[in-house]
């Protein structure tokens, strides 16, 4: 029997909620189907008699660990720790301890990552972060049972957390095209984002496609690449900036990282944000408020928990939200003070 801190069980907390002891259980453990109100009624009901459910014990009846597998590239990038940080949260209020594994840190060792976690028969599920598994992985981890979802893919037929990156990204240019600018630049991301589901030059393509569309040329030297950092996107926006055949107005950047990097590259150079350079990004950094940068919020925590919720729906049989396999998680266009109408057109 399972025990609280004042000897109660769960007997009497079915007693005290007024249902049986196995409502009692899936109300408390999150295994099985319950309304809102009885779990309501049965949490109550445990507070009242001080009753923790046993997680151990529960596992050994179900046949489940609850534990829950991460597998992502980097915590180091902001991006990551913030679809991390929202999976976490979820993980803990569902009741759910987490095991993270990291693929970035030398030769094979995605391979031993993911052999190991299939090895780790104390997981229930996995969600997978920008990483592309071959058909062969994903069948090892169909083949023991393992409810997968992924973030940032697609991957085929597997519940999917993703952002629309050609879109946000004519988005963002199309933005500086209704203000006036004809001369547009992009700093996109490095190689480091092209390894899985090429995010850098999905990015890209959505400004070309909205240069195209507005009958607007793109000049060679428009173009620049650029880690996922502040420091990068200062180096590569000085590049772009020194450049005499250049001479643009308005810069899209495929982060909030690079684009502060733009914006402070540019104050150096005594340019000023944005009645000389107007500068865009993409993510919901939280320094883009702090700079005043105009940016498309992904919601990468979000993200995260969106992913939970799904890998919990798989675990209790229940429908995961069509969005998952056909649509995209909502983003937010938040126009700050970083982009204007260029100075030449200014009366």
């Amino acid at each position: 029997m399972e025990h609280g801190a004042r000897g109660a069980g769960i007997k009497e907390v079915a007693a005290r909620a007024g249902v049986s002891a196995a409502t009692v259980s899936r109300a408390l453990s999150g295994n099985g189907r319950v309304s809102e109100a009885t779990r309501r009624k049965v949490q109550e009901a445990a507070d009242e008699l001080g009753f923790v459910i046993s997680y151990n014990a529960s596992s050994l009846a179900s046949g489940r660990s609850r534990n829950i597998g991460i597998v992502l590239p980097t915590v180091g990038r902001w991006y990551f720790s913030q679809v991390l940080e929202g999976a976490a949260s979820a993980l803990i209020e569902a009741g759910y301890d987490l095991t993270l594994y990291n693929t970035s840190d030398g030769p094979g060792h995605r391979e031993s990552v993911l052999k190991e976690m299939l090895q780790r028969k104390r997981l229930d599920a996995v969600i997978t972060v920008a990483l592309r598994l071959t058909d062969e992985e994903l069948g090892q981890l169909r083949e023991v049972g393992k409810p997968i979802v992924a973030i940032g893919g697609p991957l085929p037929e597997t519940p999917t957390v993703r952002v629309d990156e050609f879109s946000i990204s004519s988005l963002a240019t199309r933005h500086l095209i209704a203000l006036g600018h004809t001369r547009i630049a992009h700093i996109g991301g490095g190689e480091e984002l092209e390894r899985d589901f090429r995010m850098g030059s999905t990015r890209q393509d959505g400004y070309f496609q909205a240069m195209a569309d507005a009958g607007l040329s793109v000049a060679p030297e428009w173009l620049s690449n650029s880690e996922f950092s502040v420091a990068g996107g200062f180096a590569a926006a000085k590049r772009l900036l020194a450049d005499p055949a250049a001479q643009v107005t308005g810069i899209f950047c495929a982060a909030d990282e690079i684009a502060v990097g733009t914006m402070l590259a540019a104050r150096e150079m005594g340019l000023r944000v944005p009645e000389d350079l107007s500068v865009i990004g993409i993510d919901g950094h939280e320094l883009a408020e702090v700079f005043g940068l105009t940016t498309i919020s992904q919601d990468p925590a979000g993200q995260g928990a969106s992913a939970v919720g799904a890998v919990l729906d798989l675990l209790q049989d229940r429908p995961v939200s069509k969005d998952l396999l056909h649509g995209f998680h909502p983003t937010e266009f938040v126009v700050r003070s970083s982009t204007a109408v260029p100075g030449s057109l200014r009366t």
